[in-house]
């Protein structure tokens, strides 16, 4: 018997490329023996809908996207009973998961990994009820990514995020906060906190650590305290940047669930779109809860 596969495509997402390429890919899964059903997502939130209302009486659900698009297939998929394997073919502007999975960025090679490639048991973030891919995080630049047009991100790419960003920095508020991970109490001022599991956030690689694994059930936490003055500013940037430099204003630490709270109800983005204003916010790693279509070894 023929297998059924759900692909679930946005047709916007980073130059529309999906558009010159949709044929091939689809021709590709029908070589390789599956009965394909495409969904064009039309609005946002169309690809958690589609995963939980259509994954029934199917073998695979394939997404092609941004990170965006498959944030919002595997928050379906975290919502349903039986859980599908997931084929990724990136289309977006920045695609840090894609990256990190090393699937490639030629949408027909990708295709191709559909097929032929193996079943990886991923690690997923639980955020209160979401669920996230690779990233949760506040503070200054995490409004960037959902507040940018997307015609401005196909233009740009990267440089979008960067440029809507240093238009901020005028206004840069920190938060009071309280933050619990295991026996350890974190408080004081932040401007930036990122809980990930990603070699690169933003596109940028190698921010988020090193000795990363996608599947050990632990998350990297990166929280930025507010400087008192433009040298720690600048000390905080440079350490960012090159790994080697130290800062005190930097934490740095690995864990399975940390709780952030606040007085104020503070804005968080999950993957890179808006994830809700929260005043608490419980973030656990769900070890391999999932598997995601890779290369082979």
């Amino acid at each position: 018997m023929r297998q059924r596969m759900l692909f679930i495509y946005n047709p916007r997402a980073g130059k529309a490329q999906i558009r010159s390429n949709l044929l091939d890919i689809i021709d590709i899964f029908v070589k390789a023996g599956y009965e394909v059903t495409a969904y064009p997502t039309q609005a946002a939130g169309d690809a958690v809908k589609a995963v939980k209302t259509r994954h029934e009486g199917y073998d695979i659900v394939v997404c092609s996207g941004g990170d965006g698009t498959l944030d919002e297939v595997v928050s379906g998929m975290m919502q349903c009973d039986e859980k599908l394997p997931i084929g990724y073919i990136p289309a977006g502007s920045t695609n840090d998961f894609a990256n990190s999975l090393k699937i490639p960025k030629n949408m027909i090679k990708a295709a191709d990994v559909v097929v032929k490639g193996r079943d990886f048991p991923c690690d997923i973030g639980a955020f209160n009820h979401d669920s996230f891919i690779y990233v949760a995080a506040f503070g200054i630049f995490t409004d960037v990514s959902y507040e940018t047009k997307q015609d401005i991100k196909n233009v740009l790419g990267h440089a979008a995020y960067l440029v809507e960003g240093v238009k901020r920095l005028p206004s840069v508020r920190s938060y009071p906060l309280k933050i619990t991970s295991g026996e350890q109490v974190i408080e004081g001022e932040f401007l930036y906190g990122m809980v990930t599991n990603s070699y690169s956030v933003g596109g940028f690689r190698g921010i988020t650590g090193k000795d990363i694994l996608l599947d050990d059930g632990l998350f990297e936490v990166t929280l930025i305290r507010k400087p008192s003055n433009p040298l720690d500013l600048n000390n905080i940037i440079v350490a960012l940047v090159d790994k080697r430099v130290k800062s005190e204003h930097i934490h740095t630490f690995k864990t399975s669930k940390l709780i952030v709270e606040s007085e104020e109800p503070i804005s968080w983005t999950l993957d890179g779109e808006f994830g809700g204003e929260h005043c608490k916010a419980v973030i656990e790693n769900r070890q391999k809860v999932l598997t995601i279509r890779v290369p082979e070894e």
